[in-house]
């Protein structure tokens, strides 16, 4: 694998949920000139810019096409000096890159609706994922094949988690018992009739370990499927800096790609950044990943395609659970204005 040599990953100090949206943009207008001067076109036409990537957890084989870009020189080739900061607990990407303090970032693409509607002018990018890979762990003998069965149990879920706001609505399940998510299996372990939210690439795995047998209701089976892992960046810095961006996506589609043929060795990277990733979990999660992120539309038009039929079908869906106040202009969320396949 071809080295280069890579800026090392720094801790972002956690960001506060709460802070104001009007202190966010006044941040973000008061940050977007240093960006403005480290990112650009020089004369001759070759891009150079130094740029931040803040990703929605700590490293892991679902980032595995930033990493492979960045190993494999795709960002340094193209005139980008890139740094991958990790997310993680407390860390927001959207609240970051509102803020200057980063060009791009990672995350679901309902949270850029809703950041939008926050006042947060986000503009996707890339989608990491055709398929969503968020769902909800059952037990195997808990008899639960659909959100139909659903009825009368005990579901862990993040407040405000748009693809349940769907479910409910969509299931009539009025008389689930809602439960706060806090990130512990523990309740799930201990009782049959408990259900979890997971991520396809990682809870069954770890359920394999611990000899609990488990099935996965992925969201997108039922209806709701935002793009996944969308990169995406503010509307003022791809106006300043359209060249930055178009050359961030070409090489983040090249990563993606590098990252299919050959995950194993950019698992190792990643394994580097997160010590407590195992090989075994890492394989798994590679593996379990590629149909989502390469079959669908990507097929057909590359890999981070995305369509303004899908953007309309999810607003309106989070328009029609409340989610979203009133339906977005969605040809203002996203751009392929730099996609090429």
């Amino acid at each position: 694998m071809k080295k280069t040599s890579r800026p090392k990953m720094f801790k972002l100090h956690a960001v506060v949920m709460a802070i104001s949206v009007s202190a966010l943009l006044l941040s973000a207008c008061g940050n977007n000139n240093n960006s403005a001067v480290s990112a650009g076109t020089p004369e001759g036409g070759k891009v150079s810019a130094k740029v931040t990537t803040v990703t929605n957890w700590f490293a892991q084989a679902e980032h595995g096409g930033v990493y492979a870009a960045l190993e494999e020189g795709f960002y340094k080739d193209a005139g980008l000096d890139m740094t991958i900061t990790p997310g993680g607990p407390q860390i927001s990407a959207t609240q970051i890159v509102a803020s200057g303090k980063a060009e791009f970032g990672m995350a679901q693409a309902d949270e850029i609706l809703l950041a939008r509607q926050n006042g947060i002018p986000l503009v996707a990018l890339f989608a990491s994922f055709q398929t969503n890979p968020q769902g909800l762990v059952v037990h195997k003998d808990a008899g639960i094949a659909s959100p139909d069965n659903l009825h009368g149990k005990s579901v862990y879920v993040s407040s405000g988690a748009g693809y349940w706001e769907y479910l409910k609505k969509a299931y009539s399940l009025s008389d689930v018992k809602q439960m706060a998510y806090t990130g512990s299996a523990a309740p799930f372990l201990a009782d049959s009739n408990v259900v979890l939210q997971g991520y396809v690439t990682s809870e069954p795995f770890e359920m394999k370990n611990q000899n609990v047998d488990v099935d996965f209701l992925l969201n997108a089976d039922f209806g709701y499927n935002p793009y996944g892992n969308v990169l995406f960046t503010t509307e003022d810095y791809l106006k300043k800096h359209g060249d930055v961006v178009k050359a961030f996506v070409e090489a983040t589609a090249k990563g993606f790609e590098a990252y299919k043929t050959d995950y194993k060795t950019i698992n190792e990277a990643i394994q580097k950044e997160s010590p407590d990733m195992t090989t075994e979990k890492l394989t798994y999660a590679s593996e379990t990943m590629m149909p989502l992120v390469f079959d669908g539309d990507a097929k057909e038009h590359g890999v981070g395609y995305m369509s303004k039929e899908r953007w309309e079908t999810l607003a309106k869906q989070m328009t029609d659970t409340g989610l979203l106040d009133k339906m977005p202009d969605v040809s203002e969320v996203y751009t392929d204005e730099y996609f090429t396949k």
